[in-house]
């Protein structure tokens, strides 16, 4: 399976937004995600709530997209809805611009939830190697996420963070085929994990087919095997545990702008 050992490996989960943050593109990095649970007899009127929610998203011409994954492994009772990569001003603006429709989304929706978690995800671009269009494309139809929870202490982050920065500048020197993000989770409460990663596949079959090279041969061709080695270590050793789900983009239940 592609899933490229228990290290960075991420592609992007990015949904499509307008020119709202053209002007700060590099600021445009942050993620709003909610992720709902719902019992197996509510499913069919959760859906139907959540599609009256987007078409009023859609008559109140709610500029930021919201697509829309259904978990298809790990708890697979739950749906995750995410917004960006947009700026922190614009949460302001999707904020007012969605307001109208608050009162749908509870009138119809939130009666058949047994719960929801939020949080913002911060894309960490020196964690990352991501193509030059990654802001625009649009959700891939495979997600397949990762949730990684550090051991305590500001030295596990350190090594975490020193240990991707560097597979990242690896794959951007290799060149290597095989782009992903990493996102750091903030407000997500208790339990919430610490950073985030996806890898993006365009069907089942792209999800079992291993990366050539593999990971750590490719991070091994840059820094040599030695240094390789020592990195992997570091990294496996900052992580508290890595649980993981595979997620499917619907596109029924999902907010397109201006589409």
């Amino acid at each position: 399976m592609k899933t490229l050992t228990v290290c960075v490996v991420a592609a992007l989960a990015v949904s499509a937004v307008t020119s709202a943050h053209a002007a700060t593109p590099d600021k445009a990095v942050v993620y709003r995600d909610f992720t709902d649970t719902v019992a197996p007899a509510h499913q069919q009127a959760y859906e139907a709530g959540l599609k009256a929610y987007n078409q009023c998203l859609d008559e109140h011409h709610v500029k930021f997209s919201e697509p829309t994954v259904v978990h298809e492994t790990g708890n697979d009772y739950q749906y995750s809805t995410d917004v960006g990569p947009i700026t922190w001003a614009d949460m302001d603006v999707l904020s007012a611009q969605a307001k109208p429709c608050d009162a749908t989304w509870r009138a119809q929706a939130n009666p058949h939830l047994k719960g929801e978690t939020s949080a913002f995800m911060v894309m960490q671009l020196e964690m990352s190697h991501l193509p030059a269009d990654w802001r625009t494309q649009a959700t891939p139809p495979i997600l397949h996420v990762i949730d990684y929870t550090l051991k305590p202490g500001r030295d596990a982050m350190m090594a975490f963070n020193g240990a991707v920065k560097k597979i990242a500048a690896a794959a951007a020197k290799a060149r290597w085929p095989y782009y992903w993000s990493t996102l750091r989770i903030e407000g997500g409460g208790d339990g919430a994990p610490d950073y985030l990663l996806v890898i993006r596949s365009k069907n089942w079959a792209d999800v079992g087919t291993e990366p050539n090279p593999a990971l750590w041969k490719m991070v091994a061709s840059v820094y040599g095997q030695a240094d390789a080695d020592a990195i992997r270590k570091s990294l496996d050793d900052t992580i508290a545990k890595a649980p993981d789900h595979f997620d499917k983009y619907n596109a029924d239940l999902s907010y397109t702008a201006g589409k």
